[in-house]
């Protein structure tokens, strides 16, 4: 579990689609730690230490190049990363699960004053239910609020803190990224499908 709280910005070093490398800066992680990629939950499967860091090797799987653009990236690209939460960190964002929903595009990107930026991306059919104005909504891994939302898109508000330390400042339009809706709308969503009632003709 994650919290869309971005810790450092990562390397790519290597991309062959099933096995991404990543150079890292993250303190000494166990064999098999769950980090955020891009927002992507992924385990630690091989470790070499480099100098101030570490290059971190993850497996990823045909359905998950299918539904994120991992498979996208090239050596050199910059990759947002967040290692799983412990029991005594801050909830600083939201719960974010690290599974990815879908990707979309950037649609558009207004640069403000003051070093801030409105951000507009493409929302898929299958979560237009789960975006509502003022909810939450993970996009490469970052917990972000929804400042607008319509029938196939939605905003957010970026801070330059954000845009400074995560991929979301040299997000262009036309770029994919990675999304997850709010866990709990999920849920809640799930759940009201159970309470609706029967569209089932009655026996006569």
């Amino acid at each position: 579990m994650f919290t869309g709280i971005v810790q450092q910005l990562g390397r790519v070093a290597e991309n062959t689609r099933s096995r991404i490398r990543v150079d890292s800066k993250l303190g000494r992680l166990p064999m098999g730690a769950s980090v955020s990629v891009n927002g992507v939950c992924l385990t630690v499967v091989r470790r070499v230490p480099i100098k101030g860091g570490w290059k971190l090797d993850f497996e990823v799987s045909e359905e998950t190049l299918r539904c994120t653009n991992l498979g996208d990236l090239k050596p050199g690209d910059p990759v947002n990363l967040e290692p799983a939460l412990t029991a005594a960190d801050p909830i600083g964002g939201h719960w974010v699960s690290g599974h990815v929903d879908a990707r979309a595009k950037v649609l558009e990107v207004e640069r403000q004053r003051g070093g801030f930026c409105r951000m507009r991306i493409a929302l898929p059919k299958s979560l237009a239910r789960l975006a509502a104005f003022k909810g939450s909504i993970s996009v490469d891994g970052t917990s972000l609020t929804v400042s607008a939302v319509g029938p196939a898109w939605f905003e957010a508000a970026l801070i330059p803190h954000t845009l400074e330390r995560t991929t979301l400042g040299v997000r262009k339009p036309g770029d994919w990224v990675n999304l997850e809706a709010d866990l709990l709308a999920r849920y809640l969503e799930r759940l009201l499908s159970f309470m609706r009632p029967s569209r089932r003709p009655r026996a006569r």
